[in-house]
């Protein structure tokens, strides 16, 4: 397939990006016959992320699965992300209900092991052309919308031509900046430092996660006996931490209720943070633009909740348009649909209104997370409702396991907050307190 004018090949589909979210979406695409173009602006395969919780939350399992991952992950020693969080009323330790069915799970993993692996599956489809590389500089416009990329390869600069351009490049996204999709930003009044960790025993070998109000900190053990270890101090700790950066993050380790054994751990990398890390939500739609993972939604890093949400919309976004853009060539190319002025009642009809249903169904899954996030980013300490759940969540198994599956984002803030829900936690923090009575006369 060619585009005219010898601008290169021709492509159902876009992508700028190759790590979660744009590759998963290449896989994902090309198994429904869309021809993918994956670009990555840099030349390393192995390429990855350096700053990031390297955990996926349970709620993406059905994509790592479907892609074929889970087998190669499970290979590679990646950690199922069982977890207990500390708070002021104790230990929150979820455990699956005697009889029942294990508890959901995902995988904490490094993303120097998983980048380089889903790249390799998206290489390895048919249908996807993986263009390492190749740094998007601006967007092709026709008739109005947007009809393909500008890039910078290591051999000068090209154009591809696509009927959808999808951005799954960063909460910098350069896709949404050409494509004037403007970001919501939420101040995040705690700022992050995190380090790897050879050797760092957890209680019951599982993540760790401490509610302190405000201040916050996990360990989440990874593969190959590596533990990521992660302090959120409230902005207000930053000055003096500054002034003795590695002493300032062994004291705040060393602090924490029951804190894990640092100083007999063997420290495998830089401590590596941020002091501003915000929080972003973007419009996941535009004419000939889509936007998935951080360059839709990039929540607190707190929650960890971003690897899986770069997998989730990536599939979110397969559902709604490869109906619409599969087979159907470039715009100009004459391979298929309408173009210009008349594609709006064609073939570019369809596809704005897979793009329109997308966006709504993003918003639709993920606004509430992200209003609870950004309100959280204020760094403030637990609200009512909160504190009436957390409470009974260190106190009741079915109440540790119900806060689970919101952490798992198994289940939306309406159901995690919901009047019945409130009222049980009522429930077993009364009968708590009487048995504390009691148990004092």
């Amino acid at each position: 397939m060619t585009s005219p004018e010898g601008a290169g090949p021709a492509y159902d589909v876009v992508i700028s990006g190759a790590s979660l979210a744009g590759s998963a979406a290449a896989i994902l695409l090309a198994r429904r016959g869309v021809r993918v173009a994956l670009l990555e602006r840099r030349s390393d395969p192995a390429a990855y992320k350096v700053l990031c919780t390297h955990s996926i939350t349970a709620n993406a399992y059905p994509v790592l699965d479907e892609i074929g991952l889970v087998p190669a992950l499970e290979k590679a020693g990646a950690v199922r992300n069982e977890a207990r969080w500390y708070t002021r009323w104790g230990w929150i330790e979820p455990r699956a209900a005697p009889g029942g069915p294990e508890l959901p799970y995902a995988y904490n993993v490094r993303r120097s092991v998983l980048d380089p692996m889903i790249r390799a599956r998206a290489a390895e489809t048919p249908g996807v052309d993986l263009l390492l590389g190749h740094q998007v500089t601006g967007l092709l416009q026709e008739d109005g919308r947007t009809a393909g990329v500008r890039v910078s390869t290591p051999d000068g600069e090209r154009e591809i031509r696509a009927r959808l351009v999808v951005g799954a490049d960063g909460k910098d996204s350069a896709v949404a900046k050409f494509a004037g999709i403007p970001a919501r930003r939420h101040e995040n009044r705690r700022f992050g430092y995190l380090a790897h960790f050879r050797n760092l025993p957890l209680e019951g070998g599982i993540g760790q996660t401490w509610f302190l109000e405000p201040d916050m900190a996990y360990a989440f053990p990874n593969d190959d006996g590596v533990t990521v270890l992660a302090v959120l101090p409230d902005k207000k700790r930053l000055p003096a931490f500054r002034e003795n950066l590695e002493g300032s993050f062994l004291s705040f380790v060393r602090g924490l209720p029951d804190a894990p054994p640092i100083d007999s751990a063997e420290r495998v990398s830089k401590i590596v943070g941020t002091v501003d890390y915000p929080l972003h939500s973007r419009k996941p739609a535009a004419p000939g633009v889509a936007l998935i993972g951080d360059a839709a939604l990039t929540g607190d890093p707190l929650w960890g909740v971003g690897c899986g949400w770069a997998l989730q919309s990536a599939r979110w976004l397969t559902d709604a348009i490869a109906p619409a853009v599969a087979g159907g060539g470039a715009p100009g190319t004459g391979t298929g649909g309408d173009t210009g002025a008349g594609a709006a009642g064609g073939a570019f009809g369809a596809l704005d209104k897979a793009l329109e249903s997308y966006a709504r169904g993003h918003q639709r899954r993920l606004r509430g997370h992200q209003q609870i996030a950004a309100d959280f980013a204020s760094s403030r300490p637990f609200n009512p409702m909160e504190r009436l759940v957390f409470s009974a969540a260190a106190r009741d198994e079915a109440m540790a396991r119900h806060m689970y599956l919101f952490a798992s984002r198994l289940i939306g803030p309406l159901r995690f907050l919901n009047p019945a829900i409130l009222a049980k936690a009522a429930a077993i923090n009364l009968r708590h307190r009487r048995a504390v009575a009691r148990a004092a006369a």
